[in-house]
C-alpha cells in the first residue's frame, strides 16, 4: 500500500521507550501488570453500575462511559506495546497505524466531551437540586453521551485524514511506541505547516472548548458553595466534585503540555512520557480516584465482595 502518490512506506517502525534488554523486561511486567488492573478496575466500575439500582443515576451513567472509554484507550494502545517489548521487529502497518491513530484520537476526544458534560451534570446537581431529575432526564442523559461521542469521532476524522495525506517518502522510524501526531509530523518529507495548524485549532476547539464548559460550571458551583451556611453541607457538596476535578486535571494537564505547546519546545523523548501518562497511567488511575473517593462506588463494592463470598 501506498500511502500517497509519492510515498512507498507501507510500514512503520516503533522505537519504543528503550533499547535496554533488562529495562525492557521490567517495563514489559511492570505494564503488563498496570494493564491488567486497568481491565479489570474499570470492568469493576462499569459492572457494580450497571447492577445496583442505587447507583442508577446520571452521574453514574456518565462514569460507567468514562470507564469504558478507559478501557478501550489503554487497550488501543498497552497489547501493542507490550508485543514489542519482546519482539526484534517493533513494526505496525501504514492501515494498522492509522487505524491506532483514528482510534486513539477519537476515544481521547471523547474524553475531553465526557468530562465536560459531567461538569455541567455537577452543575446541575448543586445549582438546581429541586429540578436536578427535571433536566437530567434520561433522554438528555443519552443525547449528551451521543453528542460526545460524535464529537470525538468527528475531530479524529479530521485529524486522521490530514496527517495521511502526508507523503512518507524518506524515514518510516517513529521515534515514539505509538502512532500520534507529532512524530508522524516529523518523518514526513512534506510540508506539515497545515498539519500543525488544523492540528492546533481543532485540538483548541475540543478541548479547549470542552475546559471552558468545565471551567463555567465550577465557577456557578464554587458561589453556589460558598453561600451555604454549614460548613458540613460545603464539605459534602464538594465531595461530590472532588474525584471529577482530580480527573480533569490530570488529563488536561497532560494533553495541553502536549498538543498546544509551540513546536520549538517540542522534545520527542519528553512527548513520550507524557503519552504514557494519558495512555497508561491515567485510565489506571481513573477508576482508584472515583472508587477512593467515593463513598456510595465504596459500598456498591463491598455489597457486591459480601454477596459474592456469601454465595461461595
Amino acid at each position: 500500500m501506498k500511502a500517497t502518490n509519492e510515498s512507498t512506506v507501507t510500514e512503520f517502525i516503533l522505537l519504543g521507550l528503550t533499547d535496554d534488554p533488562h529495562l525492557k523486561s521490567f517495563l514489559f511486567l511492570l505494564f503488563l501488570g498496570l494493564y491488567i488492573l486497568t481491565l479489570l478496575s474499570n470492568i469493576v466500575i462499569i459492572t457494580m453500575i450497571k447492577i445496583t439500582p442505587r447507583l442508577q443515576t446520571p452521574m453514574y451513567f456518565f462514569l460507567s462511559h468514562l470507564s469504558f472509554l478507559d478501557l478501550c484507550y489503554c487497550s488501543n494502545i498497552t497489547p501493542n506495546m507490550l508485543v514489542n517489548f519482546l519482539s526484534e521487529k517493533k513494526s505496525i502497518s501504514f492501515l494498522g497505524c492509522m487505524v491506532q491513530l483514528f482510534i486513539f484520537c477519537s476515544l481521547g476526544s471523547t474524553q475531553c466531551l465526557m468530562l465536560a458534560v459531567m461538569a455541567y451534570d455537577r452543575y446541575v446537581a448543586v445549582c438546581s437540586p429541586l429540578l436536578y431529575t427535571v433536566i437530567m432526564t434520561k433522554k438528555l442523559c443519552i443525547q449528551l453521551e451521543i453528542a460526545a461521542y460524535m464529537g470525538g469521532i468527528i475531530h479524529s476524522l479530521i485529524q486522521t485524514g490530514c496527517t495521511f495525506r502526508l507523503s512518507f517518502c524518506g524515514s518510516n522510524v517513529i521515534n515514539h511506541f505509538a502512532c500520534d501526531f507529532p512524530p508522524l509530523l516529523i518523518i514526513s518529507c512534506t510540508s506539515t505547516y497545515i498539519n500543525e495548524l488544523v492540528l492546533f485549532i481543532f485540538a483548541s476547539l475540543v478541548s479547549m472548548g470542552a475546559f471552558l464548559i468545565i471551567l463555567i460550571s465550577y465557577v456557578y458551583i464554587l458561589f453556589t458553595i460558598l453561600k451555604l451556611h454549614s460548613t458540613v453541607e460545603r464539605q459534602k457538596t464538594f465531595s461530590t466534585c472532588a474525584s471529577h476535578l482530580t480527573c480533569v486535571t490530570l488529563l488536561y494537564g497532560t494533553v495541553l503540555v502536549t498538543y498546544l505547546r509551540p513546536s520549538s519546545s517540542y522534545s520527542q523523548e519528553q512527548d513520550k512520557v507524557i503519552s504514557l501518562i494519558y495512555t497508561v497511567i491515567i485510565p489506571f488511575l481513573n477508576p482508584l480516584i472515583y472508587s477512593l473517593r467515593n463513598k456510595e462506588v465504596k459500598a456498591a463494592f463491598r455489597k457486591v465482595v459480601h454477596r459474592t463470598v456469601f454465595l461461595h
